[in-house]
């Protein structure tokens, strides 16, 4: 499988989720701007969206949405319990999960990135997120990951978005669960892994 990614954009969590399962794959960098790869493929031919992250399978199928990749990546691997199994209660709190962090986090930072962001839009905008972090922050609190004492793919896509936050000026620790937990993943082993790669084929590539 080939992973098309941009460094720092949401397509992280699913390297995070293909180096949890223990998959084998490779990682192909677009650039934003252009809308090319890394070796000069034209991105919305393989992605219309022009987004990342899109996943190409061994078949040829290209996936995208990071929601749909990393259930699908899960669900190869069941051995490694990445997500509940399905038709389950907890699965069903999972995609929660992982809807949330796409409609409320993920759709909430994306606008603080514009440079060009009326000043009154970006205020209203920070004090949103900050009361969506409180509440992750209470709905987390006594456990380690977000479906209890297991890493979730869900757990992946929250560390990514929380790394959007902590560039973004965001003072993760005035919500300490939620804090705690940023800096737990990023020990992670696949975190670690994935966010070196992405930084070795970012500066091998210019």
């Amino acid at each position: 499988m080939k992973l098309f990614y941009m460094p720092g954009a949401s397509s992280l969590t699913a390297h995070i989720a293909l180096r949890e399962a223990g998959l084998d794959f490779t990682i192909e960098k677009v650039d934003g701007r252009t809308k090319k790869t890394e070796h000069g493929e034209d991105y919305l031919a393989i992605n219309p969206k022009g987004k990342v992250p899109a996943l190409l399978l061994d078949d040829g199928t290209v996936l995208t949405e990071v929601v749909a990749i990393v259930q699908y990546l899960a669900d190869l691997v069941p051995d490694r319990h990445l997500i509940p199994p399905a038709g389950t209660l907890s699965r069903y709190q999972a995609m929660e999960w992982l809807n949330y962090i796409a409609s409320e986090l993920h759709k909430g930072l994306s606008p603080l990135f514009d440079k060009q962001l009326p000043a009154e839009y970006k205020q209203q905008t920070q004090t949103l997120m900050e009361g969506k972090l409180l509440y992750l922050d209470r709905e987390m609190a006594g456990q380690d990951y977000l479906l209890g004492s297991r890493f979730s793919v869900a757990d992946a896509y929250l560390f990514t978005m929380l790394t959007w936050a902590d560039r973004l000026g965001f003072d993760l620790y005035s919500t300490p669960t939620v804090g705690h937990f940023y800096q737990r993943i990023k020990l992670r082993p696949s975190v670690v892994a994935a966010l070196h790669a992405e930084r070795a084929e970012s500066q091998a590539v210019g």
